[in-house]
């Protein structure tokens, strides 16, 4: 069997198991007229990605939680009539990589297009780390997006996206979040969800963007202690049940808007909406760049999205690079 037809079986199996109650492996199969060895292997094969599956003798398979399936066809249902298309993935290793492939060859893709995952395989983080993204627990996300001013003009960028996912979580979901320079959406003081911003172009022509972002939606407590090495949080825990096609065009909707303003305007006019949120705003941190440390007072970010530290008396800024800012006990 394909790859493409054996996931073709696995999303037909999840459509019977999305509702969490139990299904016998003799129904499942005669549903997809395969032998019950074969839809065990292909539920081992889900397992591996990261899927609760409970299997109890005498009574089949079931979820450990209901599953609702990114959908296409339902996200646009929420999308304004402008939205640009929004493609969805199964698996993928990951949603910016597979773009930025299409843009290096050369494919033209429309503003605002974005791309989502029910996994990621290699998904990103910065300084190359791993993103956990198991199967429908998370929301990978990635949108293109030029700017005609040049890679140069992008500095800021990723507060901007910070400040537009923070908008969307705080008028749709009522909740309280907060960002952590640069890339960073908290909530309750735990990482919730991350942003990568990859580009490519000129740095005084036309830039292209490839906008990521990764939201915790319902992790497993178990897998993720293995493989995140911070406090997280997840918006299921908060929130109850959500609807994932929804988030997305939230998202979308979100993101395009904050960077029509910011083609506009630059990053002067966001710098008072994300020092509001600051998590560090007026605390004492640490500043680790490779071996050199800078300890002070966060005074948030400046008119071109620099971090402001004051350390023995003096305002130091600093942007970029491989720089991690963590609050100093």
């Amino acid at each position: 069997m394909s790859e493409q037809s054996s996931w073709q079986v696995q999303r037909q199996l999840l459509h019977y198991l999305s509702d969490g109650q139990f299904y016998s492996g003799s129904w499942l199969g005669e549903q997809l007229s395969l032998s019950r060895t074969a839809i065990a292997n292909h539920m081992q094969q889900l397992q591996q990605l990261g899927l609760d599956i409970f299997s109890v003798k005498g009574k089949g398979y079931r979820l450990a939680s209901p599953l609702q399936l990114l959908d296409s066809s339902v996200i646009q249902q929420w999308q304004s009539d402008e939205s640009a298309p929004v493609e969805v993935l199964s698996i993928t290793d990951s949603t910016n990589l597979q773009l930025m492939q299409r843009l290096q060859q050369g494919e033209i893709l429309p503003k605002g297009l974005a791309l989502v995952a029910e996994a990621q395989t290699a998904g990103r983080g910065r300084h190359g780390r791993a993103w956990y993204s198991p199967f429908a627990a998370s929301l990978s996300f990635s949108m293109v997006w030029q700017l005609e001013q040049g890679i140069q003009a992008a500095m800021g960028l990723s507060l901007v996206i910070g400040v537009a996912v923070a908008e969307l979580l705080e008028h749709d979901y009522q909740l309280p979040v907060a960002l952590k320079w640069p890339n960073d959406i908290y909530l309750q003081g735990k990482k919730l969800a991350g942003v990568l911003i990859e580009l490519s172009g000129q740095s005084d022509g036309r830039c292209q963007l490839v906008i990521g972002i990764g939201i915790n939606v319902q992790l497993s407590a178990a897998q993720a202690e293995q493989s995140i090495d911070q406090p997280w949080i997840d918006l299921t825990t908060v929130l109850g049940p959500l609807d994932r096609n929804r988030l997305v065009a939230g998202l979308q909707a979100s993101c395009a808007k904050h960077l029509q303003r910011f083609e506009q305007s630059g990053f002067a006019a966001f710098q008072a909406a994300f020092n509001r949120r600051q998590l560090f705003l007026q605390q004492p941190v640490r500043l680790t760049q490779g071996q050199q440390v800078v300890r002070g007072i966060c005074h948030g970010v400046d008119a071109q999205g620099n971090l402001v530290i004051e350390s023995q008396g003096k305002k130091q800024l600093f942007h970029g690079g491989e720089l991690s800012l963590r609050a100093e006990n």
